[in-house]
């Protein structure tokens, strides 16, 4: 099997997987209990909240939230964000078009709750203008809400700008970071976030935990009513998958440079194959700064979904989007929000590279694509 899916979820870490293998069996108790095997539970989790907090620029453990997942850090950060905001006049929430899906219907909640959305469009590069966001941070502006880099084209956002930009008016600034963690240094060091959201199974962590980076003195509401995590998000937590989120985020950390040499020049190289024999292929976001692992192709007139299947049943993984919008008939709210007409966002395929692909595998999938995408496209 080939997996470039990455963008989707990464293979577990073998590091990771030793862990929790020997972590599940041991009993590993209830962090809020007071005897002694509910202490011990207590003090790993402290180590692993610390552990984050020094590897995300936090300036203290406590404003690491460990969520169930970077969905549900994202909503903690803009349902909870808007309903804790000090200027209860302030009913306005700003963000892009291009958002996750989990960002998108967070603030579809928040409308819900009587604010309002003002969503900013990208350009036909996938980048969002941070001018064209600053000047939407009017007095009205509650919270503001940008992803670091896009999970369907790899288009780095101007977040840095927008973030001061916020800091300035007295916005809150919430980026969903799930992303650009690993793939570009993404910390509190580099852009000064309030909210910082991100997951373990995008790194080689286990899914089912993520984290939100919650700066002081900016509160959040519970989504979840509970004592846990400072009264911030209820529930007993699990050790094990925090512990697992901490060698996945710390091994993402330290491989970051070599990793994004290493896979840019092999993305380059499926692009320029794929362009030189298929010269009518289109690369979303090219013109723009982008990670290193991800690439985004139409393939013009053709179904692609049938490609997916068709690259699937020769044990190549690939996507026509973000996971969590699988199984949509409707195209990428991304690919036309850039200007792409509904057809060649139906014409387009994700590849996201990881730690595991190789040179070799780039090449079968380079010869695979030249084969399928004539035989898969649509009969006039």
């Amino acid at each position: 099997m080939i997996l470039l899916d990455f963008n989707a979820g990464a293979p577990l870490l073998p590091a990771v997987a030793d862990h929790l293998s020997r972590a599940f069996a041991e009993t590993a108790g209830n962090p809020s209990s007071v005897h002694q095997v509910g202490r011990a539970a207590r003090k790993r989790l402290d180590a692993a909240r610390e552990r984050v907090a020094r590897a995300c620029g936090a300036a203290s453990p406590r404003e690491i939230i460990f969520t169930g997942s970077g969905s549900e850090a994202a909503a903690l950060a803009i349902i909870g964000g808007f309903t804790a905001r000090e200027r209860p006049e302030r009913m306005t929430i700003v963000t892009s078009a291009i958002e996750h899906p989990c960002v998108l219907g967070a603030t579809k909640r928040v409308g819900q709750l009587g604010g309002r959305v003002v969503q900013i469009a990208p350009d036909s590069s996938g980048a969002v203008s941070a001018q064209a966001m600053i000047d939407s941070l009017t007095d009205e502006v509650a919270l503001c809400s940008m992803m670091w880099v896009n999970n369907e084209t790899g288009v780095r956002q101007p977040v840095e700008a927008v973030s001061r930009a916020c800091a300035e008016r007295g916005i809150v600034f919430h980026t969903d970071a799930v992303q650009a963690i690993g793939k570009v240094p993404a910390t509190l060091r580099e852009v000064p976030a309030d909210l910082l959201s991100f997951s373990a199974h995008k790194l080689g962590g286990p899914a089912g935990v993520g984290v939100l980076l919650n700066r002081r003195p900016v509160d959040v509401a519970a989504l979840v009513p509970g004592h846990q995590e400072n009264g911030r998000r209820g529930g007993t937590q699990s050790v094990a998958l925090a512990e697992g989120l901490v060698l996945a985020l710390e091994s993402a950390i330290s491989s970051l440079d070599a990793e994004t040499a290493r896979l840019g020049a092999l993305r380059d190289e499926l692009e320029h194959a794929l362009l030189t024999a298929l010269p009518e292929t289109r690369i979303a976001g090219k013109s723009a700064a982008r990670v290193a692992n991800t690439s985004n192709l139409c393939f013009p007139g053709v179904d692609g979904e049938g490609l997916l299947v068709a690259l699937d049943l020769e044990g190549i993984c690939v996507s026509t989007g973000a996971a969590c919008a699988s199984g949509s008939l409707t195209p990428s709210h991304v690919l036309t929000s850039m200007g792409l007409s509904a057809a060649a966002a139906q014409s387009s395929l994700r590849l996201s590279l990881g730690r595991t692909t190789t040179a070799a595998e780039l090449d079968t999938v380079v010869k695979a694509l030249v084969r399928l995408v004539p035989v898969t496209r649509f009969v006039d």
